[in-house]
């Protein structure tokens, strides 16, 4: 195991120059080879092999384009929290896929404290989000469901802070 800037990572060790390389590739993924060399401060070989290790350890999981969800019409945010009274196997088999397959739950945790999950759900508008409600109810069996309607973002990053 390798300690990075206090945490612990398991058979990767990361230089300095990998971690510029993260910093460079998860703001901008679309930066061409020869740009990521230059600013790192390596030619383009080397800079070539350390993202593909990266890659391959699992260190960088994808590369993704984003999107503006308000120009896509997708202008609500509501952040649910799920409590439920059962913990089984089955039950959380049946929970967990249920949601996974629900196209506008875009984050989905489990919890410790008051609530058992929150799910991150993007929809259009509060009709949208009343009809997701009615097929996340008949999921799995729910204790409880509370929603909150996200007024306004304040900040939004896909970038880790390494």
């Amino acid at each position: 195991m390798a300690f990075f800037g206090g945490a612990i990572m398991e058979n990767i060790v990361l230089d300095s120059v990998d971690l510029k390389i993260l910093r460079l590739v998860q703001g901008d993924a679309g930066l061409s080879i020869a740009e990521l060399a230059e600013r790192v401060g390596l030619s383009q070989t080397p800079c070539w092999k350390r993202l593909k290790r990266l890659e391959a350890e699992g260190v960088i999981r994808g590369r993704a384009v984003l999107l503006d969800q308000d120009k896509l019409g997708l202008s609500l945010t509501v952040f649910v929290t799920v409590r439920t009274n059962r913990h089984d196997a089955e039950w959380l088999e049946a929970f967990g896929a249920g949601v996974a397959a629900l196209p506008q739950v875009v984050e989905f945790f489990r919890l410790a404290g008051e609530a058992d999950y929150l799910l991150k759900v993007i929809v259009k508008d509060i009709a949208a989000y009343d009809a997701f409600y009615k097929t996340l109810i008949q999921v799995a069996p729910l204790a409880d469901v509370s929603s909150s309607f996200a007024m306004e973002r304040i900040k939004w990053t896909p970038a880790l802070p390494i």
